[in-house]
């Protein structure tokens, strides 16, 4: 493409995108920009399909618009606000509420719900990047507390692990995942897939971790100290998590999208320019996802 979308303001965002066929432009630039590749018979070469900006396989005669295989496929509504969707909720400094998003947009808010689910499913981590050097990990629980219950076994909430990766006083990546019991079989699928195993890992004296040693060399067990002070910076990346998840959606329920939606913002922080671009990329390389309003 001959132009970066990066670093848009919502006056650029506005001036790039006002129309449906320009968003429908982006997307076909954006999809075939290493070239064209038939979904059905896998063939390289096409002619203009019968709708805008479609391709049509010349060998199978399969014809592929630049919504198809991706999460805008069958989008109900305009396009052009579908992008706008994709920009608040990318460019929020806090996410957005699909009340919010309704408001701003004219569209219904159960509309706005199903498709920012689409926004947030493009956000899930591809794994392809574990946490290294010094991370700690702890588990927590979120949601409603159950009236005279007390320990790990409280209903009506849910159990979260998150890992940080430290950077002196401060944290520059993270994960977490909602697993469905401390342990080290649901700990440690979690640790595996998001965390090196050469990282220096500090947990707290949770049974769980103890038999993931064998797995992570540098794992070492401390007492949390009081009031958590030997690991202060994943505790307040809890506590921030805590409020943002009461703040913006008020539920528990589609926990780990709401998870994935806070670390991949957090992630990103330190290249907020690139953040809409790279979701977009993200919901044109994803598999529909079959939710409607």
């Amino acid at each position: 493409m001959e132009k970066s979308y990066e670093n848009l303001s919502l006056f650029e965002f506005q001036q790039r995108f006002s129309t449906d066929c320009q968003c429908l432009a982006y997307l076909a630039a954006e999809k075939w920009k290493n070239g064209y590749f038939c979904p059905k018979c896998s063939h390289t070469h096409y002619c203009a399909g019968s709708t805008l900006y479609s391709r049509q396989c010349t060998r199978c005669r399969h014809t592929d618009s630049p919504t198809a295989g991706t999460l805008f496929h069958k989008v109900k509504f305009s396009l052009l606000k579908a992008f706008y969707i994709v920009y608040f909720v990318a460019t929020s400094k806090k996410g957005i509420s699909s009340t919010e998003l309704s408001r701003k947009l004219g569209l219904r808010q159960k509309t706005c719900w199903y498709f920012k689910r689409k926004v947030m499913k493009a956000m899930a981590s591809s794994g392809n990047y574990p946490l290294t050097g010094s991370v700690d990990v702890d588990e927590f629980f979120v949601g409603g507390q159950e009236e005279g219950k007390k320990g790990r076994g409280k209903k009506n909430k849910k159990l979260v692990v998150l890992a940080i990766e430290k950077n002196g006083k401060g944290i520059s990546r993270m994960y977490g995942k909602e697993i469905e019991r401390a342990d080290s079989k649901h700990l440690g699928s979690f640790m595996k897939a998001k965390i090196d195993s050469k990282a220096n890992i500090k947990t707290d004296k949770w049974l769980g971790y103890k038999p993931l040693k064998s797995d992570f060399e540098n794992l070492v067990q401390l007492n949390s100290g009081e009031k958590g002070g030997n690991f202060p910076q994943i505790h307040r990346a809890i506590m921030l998590f805590k409020a943002w998840l009461r703040g913006i959606h008020h539920s528990v329920n589609d926990l780990q999208t709401y998870i994935d939606e806070y670390t991949y913002r957090f992630n990103r922080h330190l290249m907020k320019a690139s953040i809409f671009e790279n979701l977009i990329r993200r919901m044109i390389n994803a598999k529909p996802y079959y939710l409607y309003a």
